[in-house]
């Protein structure tokens, strides 16, 4: 299999980025360079989006995680904090249900532990619908406009569109096949690394079942709630996300403060 494509900037800890549904590495442009002095930031684009464009898709999150950690061992990451947003935040889910000793940090971001994704604007079999019968470009910018507040009118939602034209129909379809046959609920209570879980009150893909479900049933888990954000926070308040996320990757993990006590 031809290598995924991906970004790699900065020196230090691994911090890895895994983007959503019809989105590519370019998504991550600020965290980038926001997060690159202090850490090793290396995004990736998932198999059929963004430089990965002509690898064919999954149909299974299972699947496109495995793709990940190989990528991730070729590169010789083999410990990283890891971050996950929308359909993303499934894979991440997976990564860590694969090899959990590789995640030092987790961050579930406007996301949750299934992929039918109650409450969402519209089912997947619309979409999958309107992909048939609008094709991709049309129904993403629809869809795309639903991540933002101010809808299409957002400066950001051009960088969307751009990265919606790159991809095919195939990948568009798989992708939504990928979220109806996963399920992340049994493997919640074994995800043992600290994790935080970011969630716009605003958000449109997932209401708030989804992120509170995540919270009370991973046990190292801490929630931030970011207001007046849709479901690309990070777009949206880029300063407010990046602010959220710096103080979680910086503190002690539980497990550094449990051998503080215990040397005290």
């Amino acid at each position: 299999m031809t290598a995924l494509g991906y970004k790699q900037e900065g020196k230090g800890a691994k911090l890895v980025l895994i983007h959503g549904y019809l989105g590519g590495s370019d998504m991550w442009l600020d965290q980038i360079e926001y997060f690159q002095s202090q850490y090793e930031v290396i995004a990736i684009d998932l198999p059929g989006f963004g430089d990965s464009n002509t690898i064919q898709a999954h149909k299974s999150i299972n699947d496109i995680a495995s793709d990940v950690l190989r990528l991730l061992t070729t590169l010789g990451v083999e410990q990283f904090a890891l971050l996950g947003h929308s359909m993303g935040g499934m894979v991440v889910q997976q990564m860590v249900a694969l090899a959990p000793s590789r995640i030092t940090k987790l961050i579930c971001y406007g996301t949750g532990p299934v992929g039918i994704l109650p409450g969402r604007f519209e089912t997947i079999e619309q979409s999958r619908i309107r992909m048939l019968t609008d094709g991709v470009e049309k129904t993403g910018c629809q869809i795309a406009a639903t991540w933002f507040v101010d809808g299409e009118r957002h400066p950001r939602f051009e960088l969307c569109k751009d990265l919606i034209r790159r991809v095919s129909m195939d990948t568009a379809l798989n992708s939504l096949q990928a979220w109806e046959g996963w399920d992340g609920r049994s493997t919640l209570s074994d995800i043992a690394c600290d994790t935080l879980i970011i969630w716009g009150d605003r958000d449109q893909s997932y209401d708030w079942s989804q992120p509170e479900a995540l919270w009370r049933s991973i046990e190292n888990s801490q929630l931030s709630v970011l207001p007046g954000c849709a479901h690309n926070a990070h777009l949206e308040k880029p300063d407010i996300f990046n602010a959220v996320l710096a103080d979680f990757l910086s503190a002690k993990t539980a497990q550094q403060t449990i051998r503080l006590k215990e040397k005290a």
